[in-house]
């Protein structure tokens, strides 16, 4: 049985458009559980780690101001880490 783990369904776009205020893509959600982890432990994002798409992303977020990357330390606001939060719950746990 193939697992559904970080899929995207249609009540996690309609949540994200709740709390982000729009409909995130699985790239997205795929990328919370390690922005989660990035900022409980070093805070530092690995470039490594990243693609050119998930870069975007978090350039997206940063204008949109639901994180703010100065060199590759990584800080978030309370109502963003309060929205993956949920997200991940509802693509990874509640499944």
């Amino acid at each position: 049985m193939k697992s559904k783990r970080g899929i995207l369904t249609l009540n996690i776009k309609k949540r994200s458009k709740e709390l982000l205020h729009y409909a995130i893509t699985q790239t997205e959600l795929r990328l919370m559980p390690y922005i989660m982890f990035t900022v409980q432990n070093s805070k530092q994002i690995d470039t490594t780690k990243i693609n050119a798409k998930e870069q975007e992303i978090l350039e997206k977020w940063h204008e949109m101001e639901y994180i703010t990357l100065i060199g590759n330390v990584l800080h978030i606001t309370k109502e963003f880490w309060s929205a993956i939060c949920e997200l991940v719950y509802m693509g990874y746990v509640d499944i």
